[in-house]
């Protein structure tokens, strides 16, 4: 039996569509200028704390740009990093290597208050809108996307309705914001730069995540040894003359 189509009233589109996107906006712009109030400035690190996390950042890079370097040139930086890596070459405190770290350490104290602020500027503003529009718009039906899906997209597009016969084209309030936290991003980025916290997705770096407060940067080291040792060395360059002849010819 045919499910006959929905018409949408158009105000929907001034009082729930706009002004979620609107707020959404608002808050990103709120949530980046907190944290840049209630973030302290980072302290000036010492050279071999930056060649530390550096190195660990390289070595992630190493791995998923393997393809783009010469077999030869990688198989000689994955031997070389490898045993540095292991034998603590670019430890901050070699000697602390295998140690637990101090909690007395005013860096790992500030940089586990800074986590703490970064991830309750995170939680808190979504879980205030989330309620906001759970308690608000829950059951609305806004817009129609011009392109057709499959069925794995309905529970996606359609949070907050529970119907089956509702054509999975339909978006609900819920995943509206749901899309629009997830695709704010770049134009937060467009604004703001790249290095800003509006949207609460932030990009970190290559081994920028890893030596976290708490945590023995020799056994990331090591960890890292053993990672890139399990890299298998290929270059897409590898045989491309053989392939531009074959596809000239061919």
């Amino acid at each position: 039996m045919a499910v006959p189509d929905l018409i949408l009233d158009p105000n929907l589109r001034i009082w729930v569509l706009f002004p979620i996107l609107f707020i959404m906006i608002l808050f990103g712009l709120i949530r980046h200028y907190a944290n840049v109030l209630l973030m302290s400035n980072p302290k000036v690190g010492d050279v071999k704390s930056i060649r530390e996390q550096q190195f660990l950042s390289y070595a992630s890079s190493l791995k998923f740009n393997s393809v783009n370097l010469p077999t030869n040139a990688f198989i000689e930086r994955q031997q070389y990093y490898s045993e540095q890596f292991k034998n603590g070459r670019y430890l901050k405190n070699p000697e602390a290597a295998g140690k637990a770290p101090s909690l007395t350490d005013s860096s790992m104290m500030d940089g586990m208050f800074n986590m703490v602020k970064g991830q309750a500027m995170n939680f808190v503003p979504q879980t205030l809108m989330m309620s906001w529009i759970s308690t608000l718009f829950s059951g609305f039906v806004l817009m129609r996307l011009p392109f057709p899906l499959t069925v794995r997209f309905k529970s996606m597009l359609q949070s907050g309705v529970a119907t089956n016969d509702l054509d999975v084209r339909w978006v609900s309030a819920v995943s509206w914001y749901v899309l629009n936290l997830i695709g704010l991003q770049s134009v937060f980025s467009l604004i703001l730069g790249r290095e800003n916290t509006a949207s609460g997705l932030q990009q970190q770096q290559p081994g920028a995540n890893m030596l976290q407060p708490g945590i023995d940067p020799s056994k990331i080291f090591k960890a890292e040894a053993e990672n890139l040792e399990l890299v298998t060395p290929w270059c897409i360059f590898d045989g491309i003359e053989e392939r531009v002849l074959h596809a000239e010819n061919a």
